[in-house]
């Protein structure tokens, strides 16, 4: 395993290793974080093999992005403005323009490991037709970074029902697929955090395959003040709320489990936090108690509310109780 100062040997294009470019779309949803961005970019033009296509989807409109995207992102990168908002949103809009069936996705406060397209393409190969996921590390051991991912053992989550093992930050997608099953659900309940679960859930109910493939490695860069990691625990937690009661509302009874399993881990993590004295910035379990709760609540008024306005029209109007019913014919 390589860190985050190693590098890869170079592959020439007559070296037969590994073919100089392979048919993979990368996508960057970003919201104007220029400095984050222009280090992610540079650390994709930097990976051998290089992808066909990089996809850099801006919901910021700062013209500083565009900028960014000639200058860092290689000739292969192209600019997507987007007027809308969410994580969501903006990797459906890239997943439609995406030129390859196989898209890789990572955040504007990511960088990538130089083998981290091939590794990529190599593990989706070998797993037709899987969303692949892979490590996301902090850039140093131990860093407080939200949402990282550092087991180095392969793992197939196909058949399991679960929610936490698609990691947003680094993951490959077979394009068509996802999006045949409806792309990454743009409900403002499930934003900040957990599209990515939604989609796995989704995934893997429907009886699709999804691994963990180690050998693609990104690292998250903390760049968010402790008061900052706090709100973003409770973000993360008030998001799976949401997507929980999505589901319950459906009759689907079996996020009960995930959910209360998830409710438990809170209430461990106070216990533990009363036991060891552990700040609340460094466990993002801690943001449970107070997320997961309000995200059902408002899940469940969401959830109602579209089922509401999916109803036709003259469904929805309340009956006249001095009506009479239209005479029948005998």
């Amino acid at each position: 395993m390589l860190g985050a100062g190693a590098t890869v040997s170079p592959v020439s294009e007559a070296s037969g290793d590994r073919p100089w470019q392979v048919p993979v779309t990368v996508v960057v949803p970003t919201v104007g974080r220029v400095a984050l961005l222009r280090a992610c970019l540079e650390s994709i033009a930097a990976c051998e093999p290089r992808p066909g296509e990089v996809l850099v989807v801006d919901q910021s409109g700062d013209p500083r992005v565009g900028e960014v995207v000639e200058r860092g992102g290689g000739s292969r990168a192209r600019l997507l403005p987007d007027d809308g908002r969410g994580v969501a949103r903006a990797l459906n809009t890239g997943l439609r323009a995406a030129r390859h069936d196989l898209v890789l996705v990572t955040n504007d406060d990511c960088t990538v490991r130089r083998d981290w397209v091939g590794a990529a393409h190599e593990a989706s190969l070998l797993a037709p037709g899987a969303i692949v996921s892979g490590q996301v590390l902090p850039p140093e051991p131990g860093a407080p970074v939200p949402s990282t991912k550092a087991d180095p053992v392969p793992r197939d989550f196909t058949g399991e029902v679960v929610v936490n093992a698609l990691y947003g930050g680094n993951v490959c997608l077979p394009r068509v697929a996802v999006l045949d099953l409806g792309g990454f659900d743009e409900r403002p309940g499930l934003v900040p955090a957990s599209e990515d679960n939604d989609l796995c859930y989704r995934w893997l109910r429907a009886g699709r395959p999804l691994r963990y493939e180690p050998e693609m490695v990104v690292w998250h860069h903390d760049w968010r003040a402790p008061e900052e990691l706090v709100r973003r625990y409770v973000e993360y937690a008030r998001g799976n709320g949401a997507l929980y009661a999505k589901y319950l509302v459906a009759g689907d009874r079996a996020v009960l489990r995930l959910a209360a399993r998830e409710w438990t881990a809170g209430l461990r993590s106070l216990v533990g936090a009363a036991v060891r004295r552990r700040p609340r910035w460094q466990d993002p379990r801690r943001g449970i108690p107070a997320g997961l709760p309000a995200g059902l609540a408002l899940g469940v008024v969401d959830e109602l509310r579209r089922r509401r306005d999916a109803r036709p029209a003259a469904a929805r109007q309340p009956r006249d109780p001095g009506a009479t019913e239209p005479a029948q014919d005998p």
